[in-house]
């Protein structure tokens, strides 16, 4: 059963920084892409970042400059370094990635959600 643990949220000052992380555990074959989403209150679930298996990223427009998404060798774990925080970044973040089983067969799974907060 692969699961994707994720680690990191918290409360944070405006223009302050948090590192979220995610690790995916359990037997499979490769990970095709992992990415981060974000669900405010009120609002639909969106795109933060994402990393593809050939290391070509992309960003929601409201995060380019201030967040960078990264791995580590051997695609695991995918890490989001947050800077310039702002309160509109308030919401749950997810972890997402489609990973593929030893048979080859690909399915998506998500984490738990952490939160992150940003308020004085």
């Amino acid at each position: 059963q692969v699961q994707l643990v994720e680690s990191g949220g918290g409360l944070v000052q405006p223009g302050g920084s948090l590192r979220l992380s995610c690790a995916a555990s359990g037997r499979f074959f490769s990970i095709h892409h992992m990415g981060w989403y974000r669900q405010a209150p009120g609002k639909q679930r969106e795109l933060v970042a994402k990393i593809t298996g050939g290391d070509s990223t992309n960003y929601a427009d409201s995060v380019k400059g201030r967040f960078a998404i990264s791995r580590d060798n051997g695609n695991n774990p995918v890490y989001l370094q947050m800077n310039n925080l702002k309160p509109e970044d308030t919401a749950v973040y997810s972890c997402n990635a489609f990973i593929a089983n030893v048979y080859g067969l690909g399915n998506e799974y998500w984490g738990q959600g952490t939160q992150v907060t940003v308020s004085s």
